[in-house]
């Protein structure tokens, strides 16, 4: 996977857009004045998350003596059904989390930036390819910089937008997510019939 192409996954599992109105209802009871503070706050925790599982978790992945095919299929999988959910969405699988105060880590940082399927990308980026890490690293904070300014302007997407154009935006990235899922899990597939046959 190149450079790009991994900046772009994450982009796409971050879901941005999908996640401005989780956004928009999260804060609801925090002061408009200090909503961007507190978006920018829970985007840098994101941000640290994220680092954090690129450089730790294949290690604790590879103690486990977890293989890469093993890695690659269960990636697919969760990225499947990320993506499902996106296309065709449902109140009983939402993240949708009501907050009575201003949130703090959760659920803004996690899970609705660094949710499972983010962190299990970068898990399979890093156990992929750990030479890269230079790379991988760059990825993340490219996605990571490419869903800030839409996370801060969520107020105004949603207005651009509104509800019916963030939803389309939503789907159509759960699709392109589908393909991707669907080549993780046959390019697992392939390296374990490759070393087992």
């Amino acid at each position: 996977m190149s450079f790009v192409s991994a900046a772009v996954l994450l982009f796409l599992v971050m879901d941005p857009l999908g996640n401005i109105p989780l956004f928009l209802s999260a804060l609801k009871q925090v002061p408009p004045e200090r909503q961007r503070k507190v978006i920018l706050r829970e985007m840098l925790i994101a941000l640290a998350v994220l680092l954090l599982f690129l450089f730790l978790g294949g290690q604790m992945l590879r103690l486990l003596g977890l293989s890469e095919p093993a890695l690659s299929v269960a990636g697919g999988l969760i990225l499947m059904i990320i993506a499902l959910r996106m296309v065709f969405p449902s109140r009983e699988h939402s993240l949708h989390e009501d907050v009575s105060a201003e949130p703090f880590i959760v659920p803004l940082a996690i899970p609705y930036i660094a949710g499972p399927s983010a962190l299990a990308t970068v898990l399979l980026l890093m156990s992929r390819e750990p030479s890269r890490w230079l790379e991988w690293t760059g990825a993340v904070l490219l996605a990571w910089g490419l869903c800030l300014p839409a996370m801060l302007a969520a107020t105004r997407l949603r207005d651009i937008l509104g509800v019916r154009g963030l939803t389309a935006v939503e789907r159509l990235m759960g699709l392109i997510l589908v393909t991707i899922a669907v080549e993780m899990l046959m390019g697992g597939i392939s390296q374990w019939w490759l070393l087992h046959r």
